[in-house]
């Protein structure tokens, strides 16, 4: 194993991923957590402009009845191939994992365009860290994969921004020079660009802020169904006994009944029922969700 600081001989503390430059290191880049500004903020605030412009042209070709439209979404969603100049990822050795393709873009299309549609007109799914709560089959693997891709050029900025601060970083085999894809937050298109980046063996290294990446994604389909839509089912669900006391189902009880059973089907019909009568769910998941991770960073700061 040869994190980077070992192959670059660099000592002390580092602001981006120490991560293993010859394999995929089974971590991922969370976009919720980028949302929520941690890390280094002028590049966290340009993350968010690239992710929420990115998305929010999906959303409106989605909405759209043009079909010219459709077409740009659709070709938009087919830019996906995994990464790997960054190491992240599930690749069980090296890293050139298959990462999200045309197919994957077609599947997130579909999803959006068919089952997920009035979620999406209803402005509930209106984020890219929302694919992994909606749509089948992509969980923190291609999350992590679509979010680099919409964030390539912030990420390149703060690779170069730590090459200027830690000049061991030009070592390897050198900085170099590559043409690479990225989202023009402006253009609202993909872009080629030359770019300049060090290198591992002749490869390509592209360095992720440390506070970006996460083993499991702090949103996901599963984390949703057992908090905040079953807690909702719950409330939905409950009775006052004899003395005013609210009584409620147990969400063990929920999981057996045969109509809340886990599944992208389940999620779908009961954010929208939810939405119906006033609750958006999505929106108090994250809110729970950013509670509870910040507070386990404010436990972990008194700690030290």
């Amino acid at each position: 194993m040869r994190p980077v600081t070992t192959y670059y001989g660099i000592t002390g503390p580092v602001p981006f991923l120490d991560v293993d430059v010859d394999d995929d290191n089974r971590l991922f880049v969370d976009p919720f957590k980028i949302r929520m500004g941690h890390g280094p903020t002028t590049f966290a605030n340009s993350a968010v402009a690239c992710m929420s412009s990115f998305f929010d042209e999906i959303t409106r070709t989605v909405v759209s009845g043009n079909g010219t439209d459709h077409a740009r979404g659709l070709d938009l969603l087919q830019h996906f191939e995994e990464p790997r100049e960054t190491r992240l990822g599930m690749s069980k050795h090296g890293t050139d994992g298959h990462g999200g393709s045309d197919g994957v873009g077609q599947d997130i299309w579909d999803t959006l365009r068919g089952d997920a549609a009035v979620l999406v007109r209803i402005g509930v799914l209106h984020q890219i860290e929302d694919l992994a709560l909606f749509v089948p089959g992509i969980d923190k693997d291609i999350t992590s994969d679509v979010t680099t891709r919409a964030i390539f050029g912030p990420l390149i900025d703060f690779t170069n921004d730590c090459v200027a601060n830690f000049p061991a970083l030009a070592g390897g085999t050198g900085v170099k020079q590559f043409t690479r894809q990225v989202w023009d937050p402006v253009a609202l298109k993909w872009e080629q660009r030359k770019i300049s980046l060090p290198t591992v063996d002749d490869k390509p290294l592209v360095l992720i802020p440390a506070e970006w990446a996460t083993r499991n994604l702090l949103l996901n389909a599963t984390r949703l169904y057992e908090t905040e839509l079953l807690g909702w089912v719950q409330l939905q669900r409950a009775t006052r006994n004899s003395k005013g006391k609210l009584v409620k189902t147990s969400k063990e009880r929920l999981r057996e009944d045969p109509r809340l059973s886990r599944g992208n089907e389940t999620i779908l019909k009961t954010v929208e029922d939810a939405y119906g009568k006033g609750t958006n769910i999505v929106a108090n998941f994250k809110r729970w969700a950013q509670e509870r991770y910040e507070a386990k960073i404010q436990a972990q700061g008194d700690v030290a």
